[in-house]
């Protein structure tokens, strides 16, 4: 595995993904105290030769509160107990995160009018309940 696929038209190489593993934080007892499980991945967005411009803009924009000032996309992961699944798991996230931001915007709706029958419905509808509070209404003294 060279590659991690993210969309089938999409693999990004694993040579530019950067990990580094360093102690977890929180209880855990000993195995936290004496071993660096927490995996971190760093991505260079700016300077992916993996990624189009359109796909680079697009996930600029949609990440911007995830990416440090350089343009570098840092996930953490510290789920498991042991480096190789955080590793995998940060591989996991990685891949959903960009699959998910890559799709293109839906296409805007085009605004429509109400139909026939539909309009029909809305004033029977409108007559009944005037008719029902016309109803509740004191008899007329005449």
């Amino acid at each position: 595995m060279n590659a991690l696929e993210i969309l089938p038209d999409l693999h990004i190489p694993l040579a530019e993904l950067l990990f580094s593993f360093d102690r977890s934080p929180g209880p855990g007892g000993q195995n936290v105290n004496k071993t660096n499980t927490r995996a971190e991945l760093r991505f260079d967005l700016e300077h992916s030769p993996s990624l189009s411009p359109l796909q680079r803009q697009r996930l600029r924009e949609a990440l911007v509160s995830r990416l440090s000032q350089e343009g570098i996309l840092i996930l953490r992961s510290t789920r498991f107990r042991s480096q190789l699944r955080n590793r995998e798991d940060c591989l996991e996230k990685f891949a959903s995160l960009l699959a998910f931001h890559l799709q293109p915007p839906p296409p805007p709706r085009r605004p429509t009018r109400p139909g026939r029958a539909a309009r029909a419905r809305r004033l029977q509808r409108k007559k009944s309940h005037s008719n029902k509070k016309i109803l509740r209404r004191p008899p007329h003294l005449d």
